[in-house]
C-alpha cells in the first residue's frame, strides 16, 4: 500500500474513532482528554486496519468459491481512489451527521470494491458482492463485539476515572 493509501485509511479511522467516542464523551462529561487522546488513537488505529483488511478478506472468500486459486494479493488491494469515498464515509460517522447516511455511503465504497474483484478474480459481479458484503459485515461485527468486551471488561474491574 502506498503512503498516500495509509493515511487516507488512517483518517478514516481517527474520523470513525472519534464519531463513535463523541456519544460517550456527551454521557460522561468527566472524562479528561488524557484520558481520551490515546482511546482515539487507539481507536484510530484499529479502524484503519479493520478498513484496510476489507479487501483482503473479500479477496481471500472469492479465492474460497473458485477451484484455483487468484494470481496474487496485489491484485486487489486499496487504491486512492477506492479510498477516499471510505475517507468521506468514515467522516461522516459522527452520529449527529446521520448514521443512515453514513451506512448507505459504506455500501457505496464496497460497491466500488465488487467490480475490481469480479474483474480481479473472474467471479460474477453477484458472487463478487456477496464476497465483499460478507467481509464488511464480518470484519464490522467482529469489531463491535471486541468493542463490547472492552466495555464489560472495564465494567467488571471497575475502572473509575480520576475526579478533575
Amino acid at each position: 500500500m502506498s503512503p498516500l493509501v495509509l493515511t487516507l485509511l488512517l483518517l478514516g479511522g481517527l474520523s470513525e474513532a472519534a464519531g463513535r467516542l463523541l456519544p460517550l464523551i456527551a454521557r460522561r462529561p468527566r472524562t479528561s482528554r488524557p484520558q481520551l487522546i490515546p482511546l482515539v488513537l487507539i481507536g484510530a488505529v484499529v479502524e484503519g486496519a479493520v478498513f484496510a483488511l476489507w479487501p483482503l478478506i473479500a479477496w481471500t472468500l472469492a479465492g474460497l468459491m473458485l477451484t484455483e486459486p487468484p494470481p496474487g494479493v496485489a491484485a486487489f488491494t486499496w487504491t486512492p481512489d477506492k479510498a477516499v469515498p471510505l475517507l468521506l464515509a468514515a467522516i461522516l460517522a459522527f452520529p449527529l451527521l446521520g448514521p443512515l447516511l453514513h451506512m448507505l455511503l459504506l455500501v457505496a465504497v464496497g460497491a466500488g470494491l465488487v467490480a475490481p474483484l469480479a474483474a480481479a478474480t473472474g467471479l460474477g459481479w453477484w458472487a463478487a458482492a456477496g464476497c465483499v458484503a460478507v467481509a464488511g459485515l464480518g470484519l464490522g461485527l467482529a469489531v463491535e463485539v471486541v468493542r463490547r468486551l472492552v466495555v464489560q471488561v472495564g465494567a467488571l474491574t471497575g475502572v473509575r476515572e480520576p475526579a478533575a
